[in-house]
């Protein structure tokens, strides 16, 4: 498609867009009485209008039947997450046994961790992204310390070459052959938080089984935002948040895979009540007997306020379809490629999207690279209604979100971009 940098474009792309009529789910904020341009659905998504009534009912069934709501409740508590089985399934290309909802994002890494990096001796290394996310960062050092091992013995960084901004799906490939026998687990962000980047997914699973390691995956950018085929690509486990492209609220609930192939083996696993066989859990039996599939390696009681608003937006996913979204998703991102284009003829400055231009390697996120501009162009952004990311040195993150981010909205966005650098 031929793109032009003019609002009735915009709007008449906005015409066509099967998705346009979702936009009116969500709320926005607003700055200066309009709503904002909203670039940080890959930090926070918007909240869903239908998210209250889902609240509401926990809160209404709490006062009225008090804890008979675990078994008596339109959605008894005791097994609310099964909810989440069959839509969560679709999102991830997954089979609805391998997934389960649970505590929060880097809690969940931890404990598949306990299954999944068992070092021994000969085979104990660990492969992650260069400038992964903190969190991370920050969990491999912690679980590296735990088995008694150093950290800058075991974890190993695959780079970006010098000059690039991207890491290269053979240079990953590489890496972990060359490690080969004493690698004990993969473990990278689907989606890479800084540049946008999406990895070879399909095929690096394959490379770390090849040499004999687990491959795990943290898929916070990448659930709700890129297609995934968990089972088929034959992934060990991964886990996600919610409250990014999933919009289920600030902090919440992670979901998780387990491949069924890991179902009945004897992988250790932290054990809790909640992951108890379902039928005999209220036997108080001694013996832990886990459920059959990824909720058993479920924990504890499950905070049903906060899985409400995710099931709220997952059945939000169910009605619109993944192909859908990234449709549009590519769409809109091209979209918003060609405005960055047309404003940067039109000023002195220079932009850099940073991000892949395959779109096979990206997702609902530019990270560019402002060159000639500072903190002052990010501050006169959010002063006019564009909410967006700022990394250092100068980099902004822009996720057009396909949910509620509108054609116009880029436009609007280039405009506003443009005035912030030619009036300063």
């Amino acid at each position: 498609m031929i793109f032009e940098n003019t609002r009735a474009f915009a709007q008449q792309l906005d015409s066509q867009d099967t998705l346009h009529h979702y936009r009116d789910e969500f709320y926005f904020p607003k700055v200066n009485d309009k709503d904002v341009i909203y670039f940080t659905g890959n930090s926070l998504g918007l909240q869903p209008k239908r998210t209250k009534a889902y609240i509401d009912e926990i809160m209404n069934d709490w006062a009225n039947l008090a804890v008979e709501g675990h078994f008596y409740a339109e959605k008894p508590w005791w097994d609310y997450q099964e909810r989440f089985a069959e839509p969560l399934s679709k999102i991830v290309g997954a089979k609805p046994l391998e997934v389960t909802v649970m505590n929060t994002l880097t809690v969940n890494l931890h404990l598949l961790m306990v299954s999944f990096y068992r070092p021994t001796k000969s085979r104990f290394k660990i492969i992650c992204e260069e400038k992964a996310f903190p969190s991370d960062q920050y969990m491999f050092q912690s679980q590296v310390d735990f088995h008694g091992l150093k950290p800058e013995e075991v974890i190993v960084e695959v780079k970006r070459r010098e000059g690039e901004h991207n890491i290269r799906t053979e240079d990953v490939i590489a890496k972990i052959n060359e490690v080969g026998d004493e690698l004990a687990l993969v473990l990278i962000g689907g989606v890479n938080y800084y540049t946008g980047q999406v990895f070879d997914m399909k095929t690096i699973t394959a490379a770390g089984h090849q040499v004999g390691s687990y491959v795990g995956w943290d898929l916070a950018h990448a659930a709700g935002n890129i297609k995934l085929e968990l089972h088929d690509w034959n992934v060990d486990f991964a886990a996600w948040c919610s409250y990014k492209y999933m919009n289920s609220g600030p902090g919440n609930a992670s979901g998780c895979f387990v491949h069924e192939k890991h179902h009945n083996t004897a992988l250790p696993r932290f054990a809790g009540w909640w992951g108890h066989n379902k039928e005999r859990r209220f036997k108080m039996e001694p013996a832990f007997d886990p459920i059959q599939g990824a909720d058993g390696w479920q924990i504890s009681n499950l905070p049903v306020l906060s899985l409400a608003p995710y099931l709220a937006s997952v059945e939000m996913f169910a009605e619109i379809g993944m192909d859908a979204l990234i449709e549009k998703r590519d769409r809109i991102t091209a979209y918003l490629t060609f405005i960055l284009g047309e404003i940067d003829k039109e000023v002195s400055s220079s932009f850099e999207i940073i991000t892949p231009s395959n779109p096979a390697e990206r997702a609902s996120q530019l990270s560019v690279f402002l060159h000639g501009e500072g903190r002052s162009l990010f501050d006169y952004l959010m002063k006019n209604g564009v909410i967006t990311d700022w990394r250092e040195p100068n980099v902004i993150r822009l996720a057009p979100v396909p949910l509620y981010c509108s054609f116009e909205d880029m436009y609007n966005f280039g405009q506003i971009l443009k005035r912030g650098i030619l009036e300063k």
